[in-house]
């Protein structure tokens, strides 16, 4: 069984069409509008080992605000959708990843119980034509939608290309182990008996 979601969501400052699998092989095809945006989604799904399609119609003229922050409540939404029942994942990811002379830790508990932490900052304004400060709204909006507790420390910062590459590298592979399956866990992980 391959675990994937599909969903649109439309409103007056944006139309999206996302399709997630999570036992996927790292195949993209994203157009937001935003080529340094569509840049670090491919980067997601190739280092996540997961299937990523994305179409965004959004008010461009505006910002690029709208169409990244609903971007992350889709993908939150689908990760969420694509998990299922979460019976037999490993639940908890990290990774702590180099980008050059940046190094970034994420760490993921897909506990259900949305939960944001950040310490990065960036010392630019925009990456190509993305806001910097957007990767942090994105993220934000990820794991509020997927009900997950999403950590990232900047264990060494530097260009603010490579840190917000390192970001959603880094998250890729938090979140490929966290959705992987372990013959050992039957059931969920959790003493509750439900996530």
């Amino acid at each position: 069984m391959t675990r994937s979601a599909s969903i649109e969501r439309n409103t007056r400052e944006t139309e999206i069409k996302l399709k997630l699998v999570l036992d996927g092989s790292g195949l993209s095809d994203i157009n937001t509008g935003v080529g340094f945006f569509d840049h670090m989604l491919d980067g997601f799904a190739r280092h996540g080992l997961f299937d990523l399609f994305v179409r965004i119609s959004g008010d461009l003229h505006v910002d690029d605000h709208h169409t990244i922050e609903d971007c992350g409540i889709v993908l939150g939404s689908a990760i969420k959708e694509a998990a299922g029942d979460k019976k037999g994942i490993r639940r908890y990811g990290s990774c702590i990843l180099p980008m050059d002379e940046v190094l970034v830790l994420c760490a993921v508990d897909l506990c259900g119980r949305p939960y944001f932490v950040s310490d990065a900052a960036f010392s630019s304004q925009k990456i190509g034509d993305m806001s910097s400060e957007m990767v942090r709204e994105f993220f934000y909006a990820v794991s509020y939608s997927a009900g997950m507790n999403l950590h990232f420390q900047v264990l060494r910062n530097g260009n603010s290309h490579h840190l917000a590459e390192a970001m959603f590298k880094s998250f890729a592979k938090a979140l490929d182990m966290a959705v992987g399956f372990d013959g050992r866990i039957t059931d969920v992980l959790s003493t509750k008996g439900s996530l």
